[in-house]
């Protein structure tokens, strides 16, 4: 791929911040800046939103479940200190001009990332469409309002996109973002499956299952229900239960052992590793999924299987934030307007090169 670069100075970089968030978003970020830190200046940032209402809510700690504020900005925070990355909390504390914005969210988007240069990362998979979705796609009104993910990446706010598959490129596209502003690029954490079969995990050959944080977001679960038909289908299989890192870990516990006292239940661990020693995996709405398939394992979801195999996200061997950080090296080195990048991406690099 050819490039129209200004070599960065090095005596006056340029500036980048990283929209960080959960610990998957924050270790995406971290593996794009790996690419980017030697030739470019790096900050990190919590996700916010910055409209005064925002700023309320989050002082009283009604955000605490999402990726504002609580355990996620907590762990986010503690993974920056014991990586030596360098914070500026809303692109605010430290009087930096940033030259790009790294984004890992677009249900709000500050005046920061409308006014520099933009990149969307996609985390993984969105929320289901549901009438929310409609009804807010219909109103223009921000993402947010639907209390799920599933116009997660449609905003149209950003200038550039990287998304995990063709799939995910045609869903984005459909709910509001321009086709031109998004490349599948992969993602990380996602895009190198086969890395995991070999490990340390120490059971073998077991029903996995993988919950999720419904209840935590305010949406409607029976989990009870959802235990005993794990069970049920588990047909004397051993089961080893992974809980969702935002999930209330006392009261899952709760709730299973109330029903049985043989099911291992994980709050921790790496949940790929997981994925790859089991023999069946069944979530509910999780990303890992995606590994499940790309390691061949059969896999039960609450979303139609054409619907994952549709949407799964490529397979490079863990180049996907090279990927990503070769097209932020052409933006935020490219002189001319966003359109005439458009233009000059499409023209000069098919996106075959990229993937």
């Amino acid at each position: 791929m050819k490039t129209q670069l200004n070599h960065p100075d090095m005596d006056s970089k340029k500036k980048i911040l990283f929209v960080i968030g959960s610990p998957n978003q924050t270790t995406q970020m971290f593996q794009i800046y790996q690419h980017l830190k030697e030739d470019y200046d790096c900050y990190f940032t919590q996700f916010f939103g910055d409209h005064p209402l925002t700023r309320i809510i989050v002082k009283l700690g009604w955000l605490d479940t999402t990726i504002h504020a609580g355990q996620f900005k907590e762990k986010a925070d503690q993974f920056c200190r014991e990586n030596g990355l360098r914070q500026d909390y809303m692109g605010a504390q430290l009087g930096n001009k940033y030259d790009l914005v790294f984004i890992c969210n677009d249900m709000t988007v500050s005046k920061l990332a409308r006014s520099t240069k933009s990149i969307y990362v996609q985390e993984g998979m969105t929320d289901p469409v549901n009438w929310a979705t409609s009804v807010v796609h219909a109103l223009g009104l921000p993402g947010v309002w639907t209390f799920n993910t599933s116009l997660n990446g449609c905003s149209n706010l950003y200038d550039i996109g990287c998304v995990a598959s063709i799939g995910y490129k045609d869903y984005l596209s459909k709910w509001g973002t321009e086709r031109k502003k998004l490349f599948v690029t992969g993602i990380p954490n996602f895009d190198n499956a086969a890395a995991y079969s070999n490990n340390n995990f120490p059971y073998r050959d077991y029903l996995l299952v993988c919950s999720t944080d419904m209840r935590e977001t305010g949406r409607y679960e029976n989990r009870t229900k959802f235990i005993n038909e794990c069970i049920e289908h588990a047909a004397g299989r051993k089961i080893i239960w992974k809980l969702h890192p935002n999930e209330k870990f006392d009261r899952a516990l709760k709730e299973i052992r109330e029903i049985s006292d043989e099911i291992i239940v994980f709050q921790d661990g790496n949940t790929n590793e997981m994925i790859a020693n089991c023999d069946e995996l069944v979530t509910q709405y999780s990303s890992v999924v995606y590994m499940g398939m790309a390691l061949g394992k059969k896999v039960r979801s609450l979303f139609p299987l054409e619907v994952l195999k549709r949407n799964m996200p490529i397979q490079n061997g863990g180049k996907s934030a090279e990927n990503i950080a070769k097209i932020a090296r052409e933006y935020i080195e490219f002189n001319g307007t966003k359109e005439e990048f458009y233009t000059y991406m499409h023209s000069n690099c098919h996106e075959a090169e990229v993937l």
